[in-house]
């Protein structure tokens, strides 16, 4: 399986998951770009998806089924299946509540196409309410290979940094990771993650004297995680 991103508004970022002669759409707003390439590579639209229900990664999926006599697929139907299929190779669907309820990770290859759960550089602000059940989706995310390659659902990448760089001023990785960010192509590796995001790195002794002196808990691996997303 492949995978091809597209930037769609601002700073959004779609997927196209495909192979041979079929595809999925993930977040699909980028439609004429994604049309186009769906025709030009004589692939099917096998249908259309969403990793959350924010209007801003909605806004293409039906117009996408529509215009390439697709189907939809409610991402909140997938996460009960918790995988599908596309031309024999297996995508799992995780279910990773905390920026919303329903929001979903897909799992295929050495990729994971995030949503607004995890970006490159920082992590979704928690609309759900649910500090508890985000942390849980993150520790799955984190579950998976060093040299998985995190797809998130916008391009937050130099914003993200220097908010790192508020946390971990001395952290010595930030230039480094900066000089692998392409505009054309966003993502990063979860090693590069480990390195500068600050949502991660949670048990970093740095992070953790931060928040001591913030006189914020510390004492559990939660208490750390809340304690972060509470800065």
């Amino acid at each position: 399986m492949y995978v091809k991103q597209y930037r769609y508004s601002a700073d959004n970022l779609g997927y196209l998951i495909y192979g041979e002669k079929e595809a999925i759409a993930i977040d699909g707003g980028a439609v004429d770009q994604i049309q186009a390439f769906i025709k030009n590579n004589g692939l099917k639209l096998k249908f259309a998806t969403n990793t959350h229900s924010h209007a801003d990664h909605t806004m293409g999926t039906f117009e996408l089924v529509r215009k390439l006599d697709s189907q939809y697929q409610d991402h909140r139907f997938l996460m009960k299946k918790e995988k599908m299929f596309l031309e024999d190779e297996e995508i799992i669907v995780l279910h990773t509540p905390g920026h919303t309820l329903d929001s979903v990770t897909f799992h295929t290859g050495n990729c994971l196409i995030t949503g607004d759960t995890l970006f490159n550089g920082t992590v979704g602000n928690c609309f759900s309410g649910k500090l508890d059940a985000f942390y849980d989706s993150i520790k799955q995310l984190l579950s998976f290979s060093d040299n998985t390659i995190v797809y998130a659902g916008h391009d937050y990448v130099k914003a993200s940094i220097a908010l790192a760089r508020q946390f971990e001023p001395d952290n010595p990785n930030y230039e480094t990771y900066l000089k692998k960010y392409d505009p054309n192509n966003v993502h990063s590796m979860l090693s590069d993650e480990y390195k500068v995001n600050p949502y991660l790195r949670f048990n970093h002794p740095s992070i953790i004297d931060t928040l001591k002196i913030k006189g914020l808990p510390v004492k559990t691996e939660l208490q750390r995680w809340q304690s972060v997303m509470t800065l």
